[in-house]
C-alpha cells in the first residue's frame, strides 16, 4: 500500500507531524521565529472551532468583548505570582518609534523611551482585572461574565506549529462572582463546556482533570483541564480552566458592596483553549495519507472533483456536477446546511483528489464522463480510504442514493474517528504499573501512552522531589480525573494512604 505522504506515523512521529501541516496547507513559517502563517483550510478549522465554540459561550451567559493587545507592566507587578509565572515569556515594548542609525539600518530613537514598558499580552487577567474593578461596584453586577477572542504572545525557544507557538490565537473567558461557590460553578461549567467540545465537534476524546500544585496557572488556586493522548502516546493539554480566589481580584481592587453594605473581593475565574485543539486533531485522527478532519470542523465537508479531459463531454461532467453540488447544499447535517465544494481548479482530477485526500476532506466525490451517462457517483470516504486488499475503498453509488445517504454518511464519519480515538485512549491507560522507568524505557515505550497511579497530593518538598523523579524520565503529572475510580491504596510516590488518582505520562 502506498501512501501519500513520505514518512509515517511509526517511522517518526514528529517529522510526519510537520508533512501533515505543509501536505494539507494547514500552515507555514512566516519569517518571525515561532510565528506561523495560518493557511485557508487550517484558518477554516479555526473559524469552525470558534463558530461552534462562541455559541456555548454566548449559550452560557457570557459577553464577548475586546482588551488591548499591550498591557502596562505595573499591571502584572501587582500579582506576583502571576508575573513570576510568565516572566520569562513576556515580550516587552520599551520604544514607540524607529530613526535611522546613518548607515542604513533603522534602530530604536533613544528619544522614544516608553515611560513605563509594555507588555505584548500573554494572558489578559490583570488589564481585565482593571477593568472590572471599574466596572463592579455592588453585588448587583455579579456574576460579570466576559470573553474575548484575540491572539497572544508568550515567547517560546522550542516552537512547534498548533502546539507551542510565539503568537498564537485563542478565547479566553473571564468572570467575576460574589463568592468562592458562585466562581467554582463557573469554573467547572466552563471545563465540562471544553469536555463537550473536544468529545463532539473535534472527536477527540479527552480526561478531565484537576491539575496538580506545580501545574497550576500562576496565581490560580485551583486549575482544571482536559487531557488528550495523540497516537504517539503522549499527552496534550488541549484547554484549562482555573478558579483564581481572590488573589486576582485584591490585586486588581475588584470589589463590591454586600447585601449587608459591606465591602468583598469578588471571587475570579478564568478558561482558554487556543489553535492547539488543531495540533491535537491532526495527531489524534491523522493517518499515513495526511489530516482526517471530524466532519463538524471541515471547512468543506464534501468536495466533488469533476474530471474532465478538455473536449466536448467536459460540459456534461460540469453540470451534473453542479446539480449535485445544489442537492447536496440543500442537506443539514449536525443542525448546519451541509458545506460543499465542487473543485473546478484546472488540475489533474487524480491530484486533486489526493489533495483532499491530504487535508482530510470527509467525503471525496469523483464524476467522470461514465458516472454521468449511468447516473452515479464515485465517493471516497476518508475514515475507510483503503479495502483489505490496499485498493481505494471508491463506492460507486447511484447520484439520488448517495444524496439520500450524505448527511447520515458525515454524522458516521464524525463518530467512528471519535469512536476509533476513544479505544485507543482507554487500550493506552495502564493502571497495574509498579516501575515507571521500566514502563517508559527503549522502543518498545515509544506509543507508552500513559499511567494512572494512585497518590497522596502531597505539597512542598514532598512534591518537589516527585516531580525532579518524573522530570528524569522526561514524565509529567497530567491531571487528576473527575471521573476516576475511588482510591484504595497508598500513594505511589510516598506510601502514604492515597487521597485520588492521577495520570502520569510524556507531553506536549
Amino acid at each position: 500500500m502506498k501512501h501519500a505522504l513520505s514518512v509515517t506515523r511509526q517511522q517518526n512521529f514528529a517529522a510526519w507531524y510537520q508533512e501533515v501541516i505543509s501536505e494539507a496547507d494547514l500552515a507555514e513559517e512566516s519569517g518571525v521565529r515561532g510565528c506561523m502563517v495560518i493557511r485557508p483550510w487550517g484558518y477554516g478549522m479555526w473559524e469552525r472551532i470558534q463558530k461552534l465554540m462562541d455559541a456555548e459561550i454566548k449559550k452560557a451567559g457570557v459577553e464577548n468583548c475586546y482588551f488591548p493587545l499591550f498591557i502596562p507592566l505595573s499591571f502584572f507587578e501587582k500579582e506576583a505570582d502571576h508575573v513570576e509565572g510568565f516572566a520569562k515569556e513576556m515580550a516587552v515594548v520599551t520604544h514607540h518609534r524607529l530613526v535611522g542609525d546613518g548607515k542604513g539600518k533603522l534602530i530604536p530613537d533613544p528619544e522614544s523611551k516608553l515611560e513605563e514598558p509594555l507588555v505584548v499580552r500573554p494572558t489578559s487577567e490583570t488589564v481585565i482585572g482593571a477593568a472590572m474593578s471599574r466596572w463592579v461596584q455592588s453585588w448587583r453586577d455579579l456574576p460579570l461574565l466576559v470573553n474575548q477572542w484575540a491572539n497572544v504572545v508568550r515567547w517560546e525557544m522550542r516552537s512547534r506549529m498548533f502546539l507551542r507557538t510565539s503568537e498564537f490565537l485563542w478565547q479566553e473567558g473571564h468572570t467575576a462572582h460574589v463568592d468562592r461557590e458562585d466562581a467554582m460553578k463557573e469554573t467547572m461549567r466552563a471545563m465540562e463546556m471544553y469536555r463537550a467540545f473536544a468529545e463532539g465537534p473535534l472527536a477527540m476524546p479527552v480526561v478531565a482533570g484537576e491539575k496538580p500544585e506545580n501545574e497550576r496557572f500562576p496565581g490560580a488556586v485551583a486549575t482544571y483541564s482536559i487531557e488528550a493522548m495523540m497516537q504517539d502516546g503522549k499527552a496534550l493539554q488541549a484547554g484549562t480552566s482555573h478558579y483564581l480566589g481572590t488573589g486576582f481580584a485584591e490585586a486588581a481592587g475588584i470589589k463590591y458592596q454586600d447585601k449587608e453594605g459591606g465591602q468583598q473581593y469578588a471571587h475570579t475565574t478564568s478558561w482558554g483553549v487556543s489553535t492547539r485543539m488543531i495540533g491535537g486533531v491532526i495527531m489524534t485522527h491523522g493517518d499515513d495519507d495526511g489530516l482526517r478532519c471530524p466532519p463538524q470542523i471541515a471547512p468543506w465537508q464534501i468536495v466533488i472533483v469533476p474530471m474532465l479531459r478538455d473536449d466536448d463531454g467536459d460540459a456534461a461532467v460540469l453540470d451534473y456536477c453542479r446539480e449535485l453540488w445544489r442537492e447536496l447544499g440543500a442537506l443539514s447535517a449536525f443542525g448546519e446546511s451541509v458545506r460543499v465544494l465542487l473543485d473546478t481548479k484546472a488540475a489533474k482530477a487524480s491530484n486533486k483528489r489526493w489533495a483532499w485526500v491530504k487535508k482530510g476532506a470527509p467525503i471525496i466525490v469523483e464524476v467522470g464522463p461514465r458516472d454521468v451517462s449511468e447516473g452515479k457517483t464515485a465517493v471516497l470516504r476518508r475514515d475507510r480510504l483503503y479495502k483489505d486488499d490496499g485498493k481505494l475503498n471508491t463506492a460507486f453509488t447511484p447520484k439520488d442514493d448517495f444524496v439520500a445517504q450524505a448527511a447520515a454518511m458525515l454524522e458516521e464519519i464524525q463518530t467512528t474517528l471519535h469512536c476509533e480515538a476513544k479505544a485507543r485512549l482507554e487500550a493506552n491507560i495502564a493502571r497495574d504499573v509498579t516501575d515507571l522507568a521500566a514502563h517508559f524505557k527503549g522502543d518498545e515505550a515509544k506509543f507508552a501512552g500513559w499511567v494512572e497511579v494512585q497518590w497522596a497530593r502531597p505539597s512542598g518538598v514532598a512534591l518537589d522531589k516527585i516531580v525532579e523523579q518524573l522530570k528524569a524520565l522526561k514524565l509529567t503529572m497530567r491531571n487528576s480525573p473527575l471521573d476516576a475510580a475511588p482510591v484504595d491504596g497508598n500513594c505511589f510516590f510516598t506510601g502514604e494512604p492515597a487521597v485520588e488518582r492521577i495520570l502520569i505520562g510524556r507531553t506536549y
